[in-house]
């Protein structure tokens, strides 16, 4: 005798409403804030090449640059900074895993929550310890 079929699960799109009750796991908040940086990054990229030109091209511009980032806007630029490099290290490192995962093909649910977990400790880990750099603590 056959036995009756289960009911397949009903899915459905989440609406604009939902966003605020819908709970989105650690490995799709990787996910799109490895977007969000790299569209940073990529935004940004004038700045850094022109900060980077300006450190290089002459004795005079990296002073001014040096006393920009130590006067009154200074405190601005250095967050702007500290922006990039958190976007820089968490683009990095959710790349490595990206990667990884390409590679290896080892992709399951516990698997992507622990290593979107790891992502997030490292690249907040090496953020914190940047900033300490660049505000001056060591």
């Amino acid at each position: 005798m056959k036995t009756p079929a289960q009911p397949r699960p009903e899915f459905r799109n989440i609406h604009i409403t939902d966003l605020r009750s819908y709970r989105l796991p650690p490995a799709g908040i990787v996910s799109i804030l490895h977007r969000i940086s790299g569209l940073g990054l990529f935004l940004l990229l004038p700045f850094i090449v022109w900060i980077f030109d300006r450190s290089l091209s002459s004795m005079s511009s990296y002073e001014a640059l040096s006393a920009a980032f130590s006067g009154g806007t200074g405190i601005v630029l250095k967050i702007i900074c500290l922006g990039l490099i958190w976007a820089f290290l968490h683009h990095l490192c959710a790349g490595v895993r990206h990667l990884w995962f390409d590679a290896t093909h080892q992709v399951s649910k516990e698997k992507g929550h622990s290593t979107a977990l790891a992502t997030f400790a490292v690249s907040i880990v090496l953020t914190l310890l940047l900033a300490a750099k660049l505000f001056g603590v060591f």
